[in-house]
């Protein structure tokens, strides 16, 4: 029996890797309650505004702001979606493996980006 998955990754590094990801998990996590704290807290702090005028620069300011964390948490959620489903890729043996070409995911990749589908070909082939 042999110590690798069938991505070529053995377990060490699939245990090194399921560390970052539960790490990065956490993070996006804990970002995505922040940012949701942040956007509760507009609603609470408009509330009792009856208008807000177009020419006043501090309703503006709260309206690019609000803009601006609804954008920040699509973000984080579609990386902790990203985060979850490397995570599932570790448990069934295919991560590491690109989902373009089928070959080993370079292990510098995988360790900048864990949660990497694609090897850098692929991915620059694709513009992401």
């Amino acid at each position: 029996m042999t110590n690798t998955m069938e991505s070529g990754i053995d377990l060490a590094q699939r245990d090194r890797f399921h560390g970052l990801l539960v790490a990065d998990r956490a993070a996006a996590t804990e970002l995505i309650e922040t940012i949701k704290g942040g956007l509760d807290s507009f609603s609470v702090s408009q509330r009792g505004v009856i208008a807000v005028d177009e020419h006043d620069p501090e309703g503006q300011s709260v309206a690019v702001q609000r803009s601006e964390s609804a954008v920040m948490l699509a973000q984080a959620r579609q990386h902790l979606d990203e985060v979850n489903a490397a995570m599932s890729r570790l448990e069934d043996g295919s991560y590491g493996v690109c989902e373009g070409c089928g070959r080993g995911i370079p292990l510098a990749r995988l360790k900048a980006r864990p949660q990497a589908t694609r090897c850098i070909s692929c991915a620059q082939s694709l513009g992401i």
